[in-house]
């Protein structure tokens, strides 16, 4: 009874890091959405790079924790490889979200356009129900609820692979400027690759459900 009173402790931290790394992942989100929303703004584009990179690293301090509290804990809340899993691709999403605000930098970018605009809103959408199923990780209990929350991340995740198909097809068909069109086609790429790392993570958190629950 006392070791497990010792060790409980230790396993529900593992909740603590994956809600702290949700939450960031929704920050992250959410200055992405900032950034491009004030992008006209050119002398402070590099501000919110520079926040973007601040959040991202802070998840990269959460993920090194999760790691450290894994390799040291004799109980762990599930399987060894799903936690990993699952803090990787959490970090993916804010790695790709960094990648997106640099490259925009890096390629000069001269305007963002409103497909843009619709695809980063998906991964605020996206990033909130990360943050959702993770906070409902804790308890199997919730298992009905998680896997909903995954449905919905699934059908967001394919709602922005349309939107960026649309994106690219109108941009071979209007964009006479071909610098202009590499850069945009990147970009719209960067963005709903990063829905599909939440994606990544909703199918770990159904399989910690399904072979959990």
């Amino acid at each position: 009874m006392k070791l497990l009173s010792v060790l409980m402790p230790r396993e529900r931290h593992f909740f603590t890091l994956f809600n702290r790394h949700g939450s960031l992942v929704v920050e992250g989100s959410k200055a992405l959405i900032q950034m491009l929303e004030n992008y006209d703004h050119n002398g402070r584009r590099e501000e919110w790079v520079k926040k973007i990179q601040d959040i991202e690293h802070a998840a990269d301090d959460v993920t090194r924790e999760t790691v450290a509290l894994m390799h040291s804990t004799f109980v762990t809340p599930f399987d060894r490889d799903q936690i990993n899993r699952l803090i990787s691709r959490m970090d993916d999403i804010l790695d790709l979200i960094q990648d997106t605000a640099e490259s925009m930098i890096l390629y000069d970018v001269h305007a963002v356009t409103p497909e843009a605009s619709h695809l980063a809103n998906l991964i605020e959408l996206c990033a909130g129900r990360v943050q959702s199923a993770v906070g409902l990780l804790s308890s199997m209990d919730n298992g009905p609820e998680i896997l909903k929350v995954c449905q919905e991340i699934d059908a967001l995740e394919s709602d922005a692979d349309r939107v960026m198909r649309d994106a690219i097809s109108r941009l071979f068909r209007e964009e006479d400027d071909v610098r202009e069109l590499v850069k945009l086609k990147a970009v719209y790429e960067l963005l709903e690759t990063t829905t599909d790392k939440c994606h990544d993570v909703g199918k770990v958190i159904e399989g910690v459900v399904l072979e959990n629950g």
